[in-house]
């Protein structure tokens, strides 16, 4: 009989450790809905993500305009509008990296189209941000946090 019970204890004390995970991961998918909704409200721009690319040293940010009036702050030509990249972990900022023939490694238009995705190339020195690091984008006004690295 006492075999039984302490199964059983053990068993419904398996089952609750396990209902606690999908919670905590249910509350971060639900933050992260609300910042999607909230940005694609204001700034009518879906976040698809952020990427680590050549060999770690560049982060890829990349969304899709859904409201191109909203959305022409962040792809606007000109002005004093610096995108950085904001590591959460250590507060480091990091930029766009702009060079003479090229210019700023992201893209910007006067005039932007309903349903493409564009992007912005920050610089990853050393690849101190690594995959599952949580970021911030900011460009001017802009602000989108808690981007998890893939």
């Amino acid at each position: 009989m006492m075999k039984h019970t302490v199964l059983w204890i053990g068993c419904a004390l398996l089952l609750a450790g396990c209902a606690e995970k999908p919670r905590t991961e249910q509350a971060q998918a639900d933050a992260v809905t609300a910042r999607d909704a909230a940005l694609a409200e204001q700034w009518g721009v879906e976040i698809i993500g952020v990427w680590r690319s050549a060999k770690g040293y560049m982060l890829d940010f990349r969304y899709r305009v859904l409201d191109p009036e909203k959305a022409l702050p962040l792809l606007k030509r000109g002005g004093n509008v610096r995108p950085y990249l904001i590591d959460q972990a250590t507060g480091t900022q990091l930029f766009v990296p702009s060079s003479p023939k090229v210019g700023p490694l992201r893209q910007t238009t006067q005039e932007p189209t309903a349903g493409r995705v564009y992007y912005a190339l920050f610089a990853n020195p050393g690849a101190m941000v690594k995959s599952g690091d949580r970021v911030t984008v900011v460009i001017g006004d802009f602000r989108a946090e808690d981007i998890v690295v893939q």
